[in-house]
């Protein structure tokens, strides 16, 4: 673990304005607001997509800035960690989204603005692993929390083809869909390059970090500075076993299931025909893919303290 102080004058605030129903834009106003009063020059960033507000991150970065303050859900944490991986600059998180993995892991405020905001000024950065995904094509996505496949993909898929409802109701229609169809899907995983697994299983997850989905401990015990993915297997199709399922992964106790499975590894190649892989919550690619922890890719602006 390496942790650093360094000093904040100028910041990067990018803002995913949808975020939180809004939330997001009246968060990145208070925070702005605090940033100002300590003394803090900022330039702001809304882009019109994704794209778009990686080009205008890149294009301030160039002109030189101390940090990027993100406000938004992990959405955004993601994007911005498309273009600050390996770059040393830090990243600031003004948690405003529904999920707030990112925030959680490393004890960040999620209704404070204010607060993060001063955490940010305040400059004290811990140097964190990212994930990292290689496609069949080779090309690449980073991610903070978690890479899954099976069962998870499926539901997010049938979610993002559904037009209504809207919000978290559509994702439980989507995985109520998927449980009726629910299966076991042909895994090969290679750990390392040296260990195989050939596996029916309903899903895997890769965690950099220990929850996605707004607090699910899928990899509980993942450990964002020790260069490694925890993986997370579930080995059982049967619906009943997979909705009992669920509550224990709230609280982490579900690795400790017959039916449940676990490893470590560096890198992990994974095939499966015709699953996704979604990584902190967004479409990463298809399977084939190589998936990577990647050692000290990031600085996260954290309380002093508690890295």
């Amino acid at each position: 673990m390496t942790t650093s102080r360094c000093e904040i004058r100028k910041v990067i605030a990018l803002t995913n304005p949808v975020s939180g129903h809004g939330a997001a834009i009246r968060a990145a106003e208070v925070a702005i607001a605090r940033l100002h009063r300590r003394g803090v020059e900022v330039v702001e960033i809304i882009g019109d997509d994704a794209q778009d507000a990686r080009y205008l991150v890149s294009a301030a970065l160039e002109k030189g800035a101390d940090a990027v303050m993100v406000t938004g859900g992990d959405g955004v944490v993601s994007n911005a960690l498309q273009v600050l991986a390996g770059t040393g600059v830090p990243m600031g998180i003004v948690a405003a989204g529904t999920g707030n993995d990112h925030a959680r892991e490393f004890g960040l405020p999620t209704k404070d603005p204010e607060a993060a905001a001063d955490i940010i000024v305040d400059g004290f950065a811990e140097t964190v692993d990212l994930g990292r995904i290689r496609d069949a094509a080779g090309a690449e996505k980073w991610f903070g929390t978690v890479a899954a496949t099976g069962f998870d993909s499926l539901v997010t898929d049938r979610a993002n083809r559904m037009s209504w409802p809207h919000g978290r109701l559509r994702y439980y229609l989507a995985m109520l869909a998927e449980l009726s169809q629910l299966r076991l899907l042909p895994f090969r995983l290679v750990l390392d390059g040296t260990r195989e697994i050939d596996a029916d299983i309903t899903l895997a997850a890769f965690g950099n970090t220990r929850s996605y989905g707004g607090g699910m401990l899928i990899c509980p015990h993942a450990d964002h500075t020790d260069g490694l993915l925890d993986i997370t297997m579930v080995h059982s199709a049967s619906r009943t076993k997979l909705v009992r399922l669920f509550p224990t992964v709230m609280k982490g106790t579900h690795v400790d299931l017959d039916e449940v499975s676990t490893a470590r590894a560096r890198t992990v190649h994974v095939e499966c025909p015709g699953i996704n892989v979604y990584a902190d919550g967004d479409f990463a690619c298809p399977l084939p893919a190589d998936i990577a922890a990647v050692p000290g890719a990031l600085r996260i602006l954290r309380r002093a303290g508690d890295q």
